[in-house]
């Protein structure tokens, strides 16, 4: 399957949408002013211990202190600590690990305030954003991602995904990695590893090494709390996980971030970078790959599928809620049970693509059709697990139920991506305007634009809805046509996905014109 990642970059925010053979799945957003990303590592300080939570709360410089459960500390919590001391003391300038001496691992089920004390100072990486009232969630077990491989600093075990099924395979990664793996760092080895060579494995190795050699050359001297390593760009980052043989073209509006990528891509496939592109033209970005007609169709409380049926998502502060609904669809199938099991694979495939687009996160449950036949419903949790193999975020997928329930919980790391389809009301006091009372303003903005001779009246446009343009376009003699035979110039309509009806803009070859 072919896939794009579409890179808008507007305002103080940028956009990364993921397709896959043109089809959204998965849809980011990354604002300039996010200093607290999943993956950013802080040297923060210890503000309080909760014996009852067996938690700390840590002041990584947001608002809201960070939550540091015990689970989260890492087994070799205390070497990190008596490194980081040493290296913000000035004892140690080689970073290396190999003559480092470990201190004793902490008991699994151990006590907070047996191994860390308020105002101590700490290196933590973010593993959740702020989300609502909540601070980020943070781990003292820090890892350097890669393309392949993930480094583990105070670790000497090498772990390989258990998506690699062959056991010569994973044998021979082990292998490979324990010939070059630093001593004192462990590494997990991630899935598409699988079958590269050494020179690749190495090279990814030995940049996530230098990772964290800036990163202690960062602290001695860092002000406490501050950022002293970010994560990498939210697009690189998609570009790190997804990023195969079938990714046919990254597309950006932004020069500067254009580069960027490019230079990524230099890096985890040098005979790949041709495909990064600049765009530059008049339509947007995200409407001339058809992102923003999808968005406006896959973010409603209402998801629309094919043969009829549609999706109800609801969304609590407990839980998620979606339920399936076969709509008014002719029952070709020959009894009900057929019915419900194709409408429900239908479902399965849609809400894998949802919850991944979406990002939703917590408990989901999955309210699908009846089935009465266990093989049927057999068929049915097959074909959604496989679906959600592709989905980045961990997951657990329970059996499905008598009732038809299926019960699931998956990460969130960042806050959901909710988008609001339903468009405004135009006016305050409650009441629209008839719309065809646009054509009217449209008439008489033409007539003030053409009319003004300070104006150029080259290259003129005129964006606004599709359904508008479509009204004004259509026809043997159109409006624009009459427009044409009245005022002598050719006006070009241009249909806009993301405009409301009563939302229009003319431009000229200077740019925007002020008509009002």
């Amino acid at each position: 399957m072919n896939k794009e990642l579409i890179v808008r970059s507007i305002n103080s925010a940028v956009d990364y949408a993921l397709l896959q053979e043109g089809r959204l799945i998965e849809l980011q957003r990354e604002k300039d002013n996010n200093k607290f990303g999943v993956g950013d590592i802080f040297i923060s300080n210890v503000k309080k211990t909760i014996s009852g939570l067996n938690a700390s709360f840590v002041n990584v410089g947001y608002e809201k202190d960070a939550f540091l459960h015990y689970h989260d500390l890492g087994p070799r919590v205390k070497s990190l600590i008596k490194f980081t001391n040493l290296v913000s003391d000035g004892k140690i300038t080689n970073y290396s690990l190999e003559k480092f001496k470990f201190e004793k691992e902490i008991e699994k089920q151990g006590k907070i305030d047996d191994v860390i004390k308020a105002n101590q100072n700490l290196l933590v990486q973010i593993i959740k954003e702020p989300i609502s009232t909540k601070g980020p969630r943070i781990s003292s077990e820090l890892s350097f991602a890669g393309r392949f491989l993930v480094l583990i600093p105070f670790s000497n075990r090498i772990s390989v995904s258990q998506k690699i099924r062959s056991k010569d395979e994973r044998n021979r990664l082990k292998d490979l990695i324990e010939e070059f793996r630093p001593k004192g760092f462990g590494v997990i080895i991630r899935t598409v590893a699988q079958g590269k060579k050494t020179a690749e494995l190495s090279k990814d190795l030995q940049g996530l090494y230098n990772q964290w050699i800036n990163l202690c050359k960062k602290i001695n001297g860092s002000k406490v709390p501050s950022r002293i390593l970010s994560e990498l760009n939210r697009g690189s980052s998609i570009l790190r996980d997804v990023f195969d043989e079938k990714f046919k073209g990254v597309y950006c509006n932004d020069k500067s971030l254009c580069y960027e990528l490019k230079d990524y891509i230099e890096q985890i496939a040098p005979d790949k970078n041709s495909i990064v592109k600049y765009y530059k033209s008049d339509t947007p970005i995200f409407e001339h790959f058809s992102i923003e007609r999808q968005i406006k169709s896959a973010f409603g409380r209402t998801v629309s599928m094919s043969k009829g049926a549609y999706l109800i998502i609801e969304h609590t502060e407990a839980l998620h809620v979606v339920d399936v609904n076969s709509g008014n669809r002719s029952n070709k199938s020959s009894n009900q049970e057929e019915t419900a099991l194709e409408v429900n694979l239908i479902a399965a495939s849609e809400i894998a693509r949802q919850l991944r687009l979406r990002d939703m996160g917590g408990i989901i449950v999955l309210d699908f059709i009846d089935m009465i036949k266990v093989e049927n419903r057999k068929k049915l949790f097959d074909h959604f697990k496989s679906e959600m193999e592709s989905d980045r975020a961990k997951h657990k997928i329970l059996p499905i139920s008598k009732i038809g329930l299926i019960q699931m919980t998956r990460q969130r790391v960042r806050p959901e991506m909710n988008i609001t389809t339903k468009e405004n009301n135009p006016n305050s006091n409650g009441k629209i305007e008839a719309p065809i009372v646009i054509i009217d303003k449209i008439n008489n903005s033409i007539e003030k634009i053409l009319r003004n001779k300070h104006i150029s009246k080259k290259n003129l446009k005129l964006h606004l809805h599709p359904f508008i343009a479509a009204y004004i376009t259509k026809g043997l003699i159109s409006m624009r046509v009459k427009w044409f035979f009245k005022y002598k110039k050719w006006i070009k309509v241009i249909p806009r996905d993301s405009y409301t009806y009563l939302h229009y803009r003319f431009f000229n070859i200077k740019g925007k014109i002020n008509h009002h």
